[in-house]
């Protein structure tokens, strides 16, 4: 299997700890199950926003998910993440945090992109979109 990057929606999705377990938490779960997953410090700081907003966790509970997360491969932001960004941007005209995203998928070397966010089937120099809700 590819590398395949993450976006935050699928880590917030797998955090969800309400009862009964909502489909898309089963199957945010069921992705992060893959071997090869890679997020960058933009999702990492997404996730930790809305875990705390959207999330009922505890404290201890939250910090269990970042322990977890912190295992994944984790892609910098860098300048050159930003300038390629930034051309993504303009060319697919995607909104700035998204081509933050491809962009970083793109210099981990992963040739797909878990979101909900994007469009489903695209393909953003060579980095396909695939929404795993659908």
């Amino acid at each position: 299997m590819p590398n395949a990057f993450v976006d935050s929606n699928l880590l917030i999705y797998a955090a969800d700890e309400s009862l009964p377990i909502a489909r898309k938490t089963n199957i945010a779960r069921e992705v992060l199950r893959q071997r090869e997953l890679w997020i960058s410090i933009q999702v990492l700081n997404e996730f930790t926003v809305n875990a705390r907003k959207k999330l009922t966790l505890s404290p201890k509970e939250w910090q269990l998910w970042l322990d977890r997360l912190l295992l994944f491969s984790i892609t910098p932001l860098n300048t050159e993440t930003f300038l390629t960004a930034l051309a993504i941007h303009a060319r697919y005209q995607l909104s700035h945090w998204d081509s933050l995203i491809i962009a970083s998928a793109h210099e981990s070397a992963c040739s797909i992109v878990y979101s909900e966010d994007m469009n489903h089937g695209q393909s953003y120099d060579g980095v396909q979109v695939i929404n795993p809700f659908l």
